[in-house]
């Protein structure tokens, strides 16, 4: 990353705030109650237990029978919520940069099992601790990326990166882009290449 704003084409801009909205109007509205009920739990009490961890992989449609979530199971729970503690307090820290403090949370959860590689999960703890400065990961929307001719590699930092790279679009981007969220941002990049936006688009363009 440059620290510069990306430029996109027009149709590129189009084309993420259209797939903005075939998310909103395809995803069901009520999709999202799991990780809002986690990030008002985790606004309450600063940290993120196992049970809620439990339920950001199930929303987040992820694998739970693995080595990592009987050992995530076998710490105490109290063990869990000091390290997700010291995470949320990083992610919501104003003083740093967002993408600085994406490293800092990142780097306190990567003690926890499941959270040593990867960022699709971490990425969601993240998100509910700080739900107004962080951004969901997954490889559909770092795929996005890819298609928008950013690069992002899989080097250690990923997440940080990736959220810096939200930051530049929105940075550069025109009205009303310019106002999302980098949740927003995200269902953006995560719908860009899904096959129904994409036979939506094709349809639109040869119309």
């Amino acid at each position: 990353m440059t620290g510069s704003p990306f430029t996109l084409a027009t149709e590129q801009w189009q084309q993420l705030a259209a797939a903005r909205q075939a998310y909103t109007d395809t995803v069901s509205p009520h999709y999202d109650e799991t990780l809002q009920q986690v990030t008002q739990r985790a606004r309450a009490s600063g940290d993120i237990g196992k049970a809620d961890i439990g339920a950001l992989l199930i929303w987040k449609r992820l694998r739970a029978d693995t080595p990592w979530a009987a050992k995530l199971m076998a710490l105490a729970d109290a063990d869990v919520r000091h390290v997700t503690a010291a995470a949320t307090a990083a992610a919501r820290d104003t003083s740093l940069s967002r993408s600085a403090a994406a490293r800092a949370g990142r780097a306190a959860l990567r003690s926890l099992p499941g959270f040593h590689t990867g960022d699709a999960l971490a990425s969601a703890v993240l998100t509910a601790a700080a739900p107004d400065r962080m951004a969901m990961y997954d490889r559909r929307a770092h795929s996005a990326l890819h298609t928008l001719g950013i690069t992002l590699s899989h080097a250690p930092g990923r997440y940080s990166r990736y959220i810096d790279a939200i930051d530049q679009l929105l940075a550069a981007a025109p009205p009303p882009i310019r106002n999302w969220t980098a949740r927003d941002m995200d269902t953006a990049l995560y719908w860009l290449n899904h096959p129904t936006n994409m036979a939506s688009t094709t349809a639109t363009a040869t119309a």
